[in-house]
């Protein structure tokens, strides 16, 4: 994937470097590089904030840095994003769906420009801090599990998109008391899918898979959770945990309606 990656980066310590392609604006930060356009200059500084303490929540739920610096791309508009994305995943007449607002693969993070959400988005707000910060840190999450992963940008996982992005739930604190609320009504109210695959569907799919990685963290202990993100496939994750499908399902289940 080469998203706007034929701008070329020039080391300036300090100092901002500026390509005329696009009017981009590169700037090295410590561990990845930001790119923006002109239209974000006056807000970089808040965007650079937003990362870096990304950066450190993943830092301390992992116990360990990135394996390679990434870089965030921070684009003006959804248009600017929908480009990208066409250009990335060879869709050329792909068109988000109006809450998506950023994504994190093993070597970027894109997103439209936090203080345009109000307007480019249905469903964020910047003003609401902690959620726009969570959402930053839930996309750098997945930037450090695909510098852990086979797949880098998760495209060749199968049966595991619950653990993908409960992961990035879970460490990014998405997966709160609300949430939890949500889902062990889900529960008592028999309404919660039958098997894993669907867990990252439907309305309560941030509550049903993070709270799923929620549990294993909690019964397997932190490292098991960590040595889960090198894995592809459903049937490897099970194996780990010395487990089935059915058997974890039956204890997330007591785990959620006695949290």
């Amino acid at each position: 994937m080469k998203p706007i990656r034929a701008l070329a980066i020039i080391s300036i310590p300090a100092l901002l470097a500026w390509n005329s392609i696009g009017n981009w604006v590169l700037e090295e930060q410590k561990g990845y590089t930001i790119q923006y356009t002109n239209a974000d200059k006056a807000n970089k500084s808040d965007y650079v904030r937003l990362v870096d303490n990304g950066v450190k929540a993943v830092h301390v739920f992992f116990n360990s840095s990135y394996k390679n610096e990434f870089t965030v791309f921070v684009y003006p508009d959804r248009k600017g994003l929908d480009s990208t994305w066409q250009k990335d995943w060879n869709m050329p007449n792909f068109k988000s769906e109006c809450w998506m607002v950023a994504s994190g693969i093993a070597t970027k993070l894109d997103m439209i420009s936090p203080k345009m959400w109000d307007k480019e988005s249905c469903e964020h707000r910047y003003a609401d801090s902690i959620k726009t910060q969570q959402l930053i840190t839930h996309e750098l999450v997945h930037v450090y599990h695909g510098q852990q992963n086979p797949s880098p940008d998760f495209s060749n996982v199968t049966g595991i998109d619950w653990f993908v992005e409960g992961l990035a739930v879970y460490a990014s604190g998405q997966c709160d008391s609300a949430r939890m609320a949500q889902v062990k009504k889900a529960i008592t109210e028999n309404k919660t899918p039958a098997g894993l695959d669907k867990f990252w569907t439907g309305e309560y799919k941030y509550g049903l898979s993070g709270s799923v990685v929620m549990y294993i963290d909690k019964k397997y202990g932190r490292e098991k959770l960590i040595a889960l993100l090198k894995l592809t496939n459903i049937t490897d994750l099970l194996a780990t945990l010395n487990t089935t499908e059915v058997e974890l399902l039956s204890n997330w289940k007591e785990f959620v309606l006695n949290y």
